[in-house]
């Protein structure tokens, strides 16, 4: 046993007082007149005997009253397992204000049963410490220590936010603001619902003592829109593009007549009904009929309760009605056939000859066409280069001349396989790789009775196997006649044969070379995101890249406007959010009061999981203790016991009384 105030220990010198009362106590005596004196002597000894051990026990009694108060005043507690917490404390408290902390408990809400514990918490601790609030948002304020009053007032303005973090970023959170506080003992606290997927603790330092206050909801049932995506690459003008919707039960226990629904051009559809096993998942499928070029935006949602934040999932994506390509060509005369196909309404081509390229505009074409370059100076090799790096599409057609030296230099630093010396042999493409994006479903009937190109010449290709070379069309020997190369975030086209018509077939081919342009220049290495997720993405890219540095890119959705922060970066726009985005929906970037693109945010899935880590999991994570939330009383009392002992002076307060009664009774029933 210690003692918080050992000093006052010097005041059992009041034990003197009754000492003194009982020495000095003189006793008034009553005459009694009897008759009979024979007895006297013996009446004497027996009531001198009883009355000796009566004013004993009454001594002792006092003695022990008055000791039993110092001792009380003086704080005695018996020392915690982990040792006696002497000192200023600062202490973190961290408060799980995610999505599934609006789940209800037996008694109420999660989180309000959260920030109930979270004051219970700072009223435990004495008016010099210092503490620090947490929750998802992760604020900037929220790094400082404050004092009592502080902290119950941000306790007090916690509310559910989108954010979901893992609550070893949480520790980490802490262990920073701790670290930089000057008091003596430092604390932390984590009172969450301890989901699985974000209870990923290990072993935590022993500088901190950490200690779980897991909050547990009534039911663990939940259907969630998982994902969203187009099936291909790029949702194509003019076409029922299919959409495939992942629908996940994270229950334990099979759902019937999930119904899904699509609201797409101000158009709500209903869906299919869904059935969905136990803990898994199911993937429809719906179609859009993209009937506008430019941006578009459509939401798939379910019903579902009670947990509903993640029933109904945003997409946006961008549709190109006219292609924008460039055709170099080595005289600045394109070939017929080729500009033929090019002046098709899908497309809206540039010719110009070599000498004059604008490198500056190159960035806003989706597709650069090479024809018949005898050589590729450097420096139009290194603007070809970073082209295609920042997400552009480059067809090249070497002519029967080229200078290999040069073109395998520019393959070379992408890297492509480079041209082996042109010869004049006359082959056949007899494979269309109709599993690639350029060629899958442009043909409704059977690949074998199509009518494919020849050439009369062809410049074979190496296969170098870090290349990574895929075949889109292939001579019946297997040699390739057009390569594609994914590089970054562009593509690289590689023709092995030259488009002049008399070498080959392939311009006037129009069932084969009008598509193949098309999907060329909507292809990109790089698949925008039709979805972001709050909290995780926090730089998005547009391609709406402004001349002027002074323009400003705002967004506007249902979370209000705000201005991002933007970086330029190659012929893109860069735009951080810096977790601006508060709640889910389509946002529109607006650049001079134009809405110009769309982005669509949804909240993050990890919420959607309502299975729980068990206390007994809790409690075999190394250096943490596990405290019990369910009664105010109990925590209060337990934290103290934590951080003093356990105090004692109840006990001898009690005591005192017990003795002061008892010399009462003496006093009242004993009678000498």
């Amino acid at each position: 046993m210690s003692f918080l105030f050992p000093s006052f220990l010097w005041a059992l010198g009041l034990i003197a007082i009754p000492v003194i009362i009982h020495l000095f106590y003189f006793r008034r005596f009553r005459k009694v007149y009897f008759s009979n004196v024979r007895f006297l002597r013996e009446v004497k000894e027996e009531t001198s005997m009883r009355s000796r051990l009566r004013n004993l026990l009454i001594l002792l009694l006092r003695c022990l009253a008055v000791a039993a108060l110092v001792v009380a005043f003086a704080q005695p507690f018996l020392p915690a397992d982990r040792g006696m917490i002497a000192g200023r404390k600062d202490v973190s408290i961290y408060v799980d204000n995610s999505f599934s902390m609006g789940a209800e408990s037996d008694r109420a809400p999660l989180l309000q049963l959260a920030r109930d514990r979270a004051r219970d918490i700072v009223s435990a601790y004495g008016p010099e410490d210092r503490f620090q609030v947490l929750t998802n948002s992760f604020s900037g304020s929220s790094q400082r220590l404050v004092g009592r009053e502080d902290a119950l007032l941000a306790i007090d303005e916690i509310a559910v936010v989108p954010e979901s973090r893992k609550l070893s970023q949480v520790l980490d959170r802490q262990a920073a603001a701790l670290s930089s506080a000057d008091g003596d003992n430092r604390i932390a606290y984590l009172i969450s619902d301890f989901q699985q997927n974000i209870t990923d603790i290990g072993e935590v330092d022993t500088a901190v003592d950490v200690n779980l206050l897991p909050l547990t909801a009534v039911r663990e049932r939940n259907v969630a829109v998982d994902s969203v995506w187009f099936d291909a690459p790029v949702p194509q003008f003019n076409q029922n593009n299919l959409v495939l919707v992942r629908v996940r039960n994270f229950g334990s226990e099979a759902q019937d007549n999930v119904r899904l629904s699509q609201v797409f051009e101000g158009q709500k559809k209903p869906g299919g009904t869904l059935r969905i096993p136990a803990e898994d998942y199911v993937i429809d499928s719906i179609y859009l009929n993209i009937s506008r070029s430019g941006t578009g935006n459509a939401e798939l949602s379910i019903t579902d309760f009670p947990v509903t934040f993640d029933d109904t999932y945003y997409i946006a994506f961008q549709t190109t009605g006219r292609v924008p390509v460039l055709n170099i060509d080595g005289d600045g005369t394109p070939d017929r056939n080729l500009a033929a196909a090019l002046r098709l309404e899908v497309f809206e081509p540039t010719f110009v000859g070599a000498q004059n390229i604008d490198y500056g505009n190159l960035g806003a074409y989706r597709l650069v066409v090479l024809t018949d370059l005898p050589e590729i100076a450097s420096g139009l090799g290194e603007q070809l280069r970073q082209y295609v790096r920042d997400g552009g599409n480059l067809l090249i057609f070497p002519p029967a001349a080229a200078g290999l030296t040069s073109y395998n230099a520019l393959l070379s630093s992408f890297p492509a396989d480079e041209l082996q010396p042109f010869q004049p042999q006359t082959r056949e493409v007899s494979t269309i790789n109709a599993a690639e994006f350029i060629f899958d479903g442009v043909f409704e009937r059977e690949r074998g009775d199509l009518d494919l190109p020849t050439s009369t010449g062809n410049f074979p290709l190496t296969r170098y196997g870090n290349r990574r070379q895929q075949p889109l069309l292939t001579y019946r020997d297997g040699s390739t006649a057009l390569a594609k190369y994914a590089v970054e975030d562009g593509n690289l086209y590689l023709m092995a044969f030259p488009l002049s018509p008399e070498v080959s077939d392939l311009s006037v081919n129009a069932e084969i070379f009008i598509p193949m342009l098309y999907k060329m220049g909507i292809s990109s290495g790089r698949r925008r995101p039709v979805a972001y997720t709050i909290g995780q993405d926090e730089v998005i890219e547009t391609s709406r890249r402004q001349a002027s540095a002074e323009i400003v890119y705002k967004l506007r959705g249902p979370g209000g406007e705000f201005i991002p922060e933007q970086r330029t970066i190659g012929n893109r726009v860069a735009l951080g959010l810096g977790g601006q985005v508060p709640e889910a929906g389509i946002y529109e970037l607006i650049i001079n009061e134009e809405v110009v693109e769309s982005f669509a945010f949804n909240y993050d899935r990890t919420e959607s999981d309502l299975r729980y880590t068990s206390p007994e999991t809790l409690a075999a994570i190394p250096n943490v203790s596990v405290l019990n939330p369910e009664s105010q009383a109990t925590l209060t009392s337990d934290i103290k016991e934590r951080s003093e002992g356990r105090p004692l002076w109840r006990y001898f307060i009690w005591a005192a009384l017990i003795f002061l009664l008892l010399e009462a009774v003496l006093l009242r029933f004993w009678k000498v």
